[in-house]
C-alpha cells in the first residue's frame, strides 16, 4: 500500500493531478484510528468525506461510522472544512 503524506495532499496545487479517492480515504483512516497523528474525528469525517465525494463507498460508510460519535456541532466543522478545501483545490 502507498503511503501518503498529509501536507502532499492538503497543500496539493491545482496544476498537480488530483489525487484519486483511496488517498483521501486513507487521510480519513489515519485520523480515526490515530494512525501516526492523534485521533481527530472532525479531520477523519472530512477526509472520508471528501474520499466519498470522489466515488469511495467505504469512505462513505466509515463517514457515517465516525458521525455516531461526534456531536452535531463537530459534524459541522467537519462538512465546513471540507467545503473549504474542496473550493481550494
Amino acid at each position: 500500500m502507498a503511503r501518503y503524506e498529509i501536507a502532499d495532499v492538503e497543500t496539493a496545487s491545482l496544476g498537480e493531478a488530483p489525487a484519486g479517492a483511496d488517498a483521501f480515504y486513507q487521510l480519513g483512516m489515519m485520523y480515526s484510528i490515530g494512525r501516526s497523528v492523534p485521533v481527530d474525528l472532525v479531520a477523519a469525517h472530512k477526509w472520508f468525506n471528501i474520499a466519498a465525494l470522489r466515488g469511495s463507498g467505504d469512505a462513505t460508510r466509515l463517514r457515517r461510522e465516525v458521525a455516531d460519535q461526534m456531536s452535531e456541532s463537530e459534524i459541522a466543522a467537519a462538512q465546513r472544512a471540507a467545503r473549504a478545501w474542496l473550493t481550494k483545490h
